[in-house]
């Protein structure tokens, strides 16, 4: 399995449980994930992270876990189309494409791959509509397995020790 880190599963672990300072044995774990070939990150999302100004988007910069995190890819642009019109709605304007931001790359990025996985902190809210709608629910309308982030760490088995 192959599972694509959504960029708030990075911030959230280390502002909320894992800090880089204080828990460098995580972001060991994720860059041996990344080398493995488990873990990846598409780079539309890393560029999220790495244009911010903190402790993740420096780790993310640093040469292992830039090579063993990112995503070899291009994006299918008709996968991305798809997520954008069944995901969120075929007419959004551009404010709207702008508050979804990249979310629909991580997702085009699983499209038709029953090999990978998106984790994610978002919480599903199927009553959003168009560009509300949560990471979770644009999955399961187009048919992407997801986890949340301690979903992601017991199937990938993460353990301090």
């Amino acid at each position: 399995m192959l599972y694509l880190l959504d960029a708030n599963t990075l911030i959230r672990a280390n502002g909320d449980y894992y800090s880089i300072e204080r828990i460098p044995q995580f972001w060991d774990w994720l860059i041996e994930c990344g080398r493995a070939g488990r873990v990846k990150i598409p780079r539309e999302i890393a560029d999220e992270v790495t244009t911010g100004n903190d402790d993740v988007a420096d780790w993310l910069k640093e040469d292992d876990a830039k090579t063993a995190l990112r995503l070899n890819e291009r994006v299918d642009v008709a996968s991305l189309r798809h997520v954008v019109n069944h995901g969120y709605a075929p007419d959004l304007d551009g404010t709207e494409m702008q508050k979804i931001g990249k979310d629909p790359f991580l997702v085009a990025y699983a499209l038709g791959k029953t090999d990978r996985t998106i984790v994610t902190k978002e919480l599903s809210k199927p009553s959003k509509q168009r560009a509300n709608r949560k990471v979770p629910d644009v999955c399961n309308v187009c048919g992407v397995t997801w986890l949340n982030d301690f979903g992601f760490y017991r199937e990938a088995d993460f353990r301090i020790g």
